[in-house]
């Protein structure tokens, strides 16, 4: 997904990552979207002057900020329209009339503009899949097409302002590139429990795993010298059962100890009670 334009979120300049994600590079700038803005507020003072110029209402309408775009960055769907409209792309509504096909085969269309309050995000289609192209995440999402139609109907849910881009978007490289790489879903890594548990210090295991095994070792030595000084008493012992001279005596649960990987010591010290190894 290297080869996807990206840009992460700047201040509030979300509606022009937006139009540039869904265009595939650079093309528009703040400075841009601003002129755009100012144009269209001319546009709306002169059909408001074409009235009563010296109006309350129209004096009023002067002394009003701009709808159109803010000092934190934010522009209005009127401006991405037209933004857009440069580019031979129109907007429609997901919920139109005219929009009935893209919520029955949402994977049919080629992209769809997003807007929360004033956040603005992409969804599009490059290559053979989807991805969400989110100003605020790290990078884009892959979505499958089954999840498309259930990730546009929660974010409907949510309160989202969803927008179906009809026109021939431009080429890019990163679409041609998809087409013949597809990108491959990325493999949930395990989140960390919410039980407020920390990080686990192998160091500290290791203590804890030669601890264990110390104490462990101890009382096996202190079984076989019992069992052994049992053996010396009895006179059942059988003479062949006894060891050879030069033998030493050796324990079976001393074998399995030896042959433990460290992953598995590991993983048995982590099993292990905390107060069975602190009362060594």
């Amino acid at each position: 997904m290297d080869a996807i334009f990206h840009e992460k979120q700047e201040g509030a300049l979300c509606a022009q990552h937006c139009l540039n994600a869904l265009l595939q590079g650079p093309y528009f700038t703040a400075v841009d979207l601003a002129s755009i803005a100012e144009s269209l507020d001319d546009e709306e003072r002169e059909r408001m002057a074409e009235g009563n110029p010296s109006s309350e209402e129209f004096q009023k309408f002067l002394q009003q900020p701009s709808s159109n775009m803010d000092d934190s960055g934010f522009f209005s769907i009127q401006v991405i329209c037209k933004a857009l409209s440069v580019w031979g792309l129109e907007l429609i509504p997901y919920s139109h009339p005219d929009s009935q096909d893209a919520r029955e085969n949402p994977q049919n269309q080629k992209a769809y503009i997003c807007n929360l309050q004033q956040h603005w995000f992409t969804i599009r289609k490059l290559g053979y899949q989807w991805f969400n192209i989110n100003s605020i995440k790290t990078e884009p999402e892959l979505i499958s097409e089954t999840y498309l139609s259930l990730y546009l109907t929660q974010l409907q849910a949510e309160g989202y302002s969803i927008f179906v881009v009809k026109g021939d978007i431009i080429s890019c490289e990163a679409d041609q590139l998809l087409k013949l790489f597809p990108a491959k879903p990325k493999k949930q890594t395990p989140k960390p429990s919410k039980s407020g548990g920390k990080p686990v210090d192998i160091d500290e295991v290791r203590k804890r795993r030669e601890k264990y095994f110390a104490k462990l070792q101890v009382d096996q030595e202190a079984g076989t010298s019992t069992s052994r000084d049992k053996s010396e008493t009895s006179q059942d012992t059988s003479q062949s059962t006894q060891p050879t001279k030069g033998e030493t005596p050796s324990t079976t649960t001393d074998e399995p100890m030896s042959e433990m990987t460290e992953d598995e010591m590991l993983q048995a010290a982590l099993l292990m009670s905390l107060d069975s190894t602190n009362t060594t």
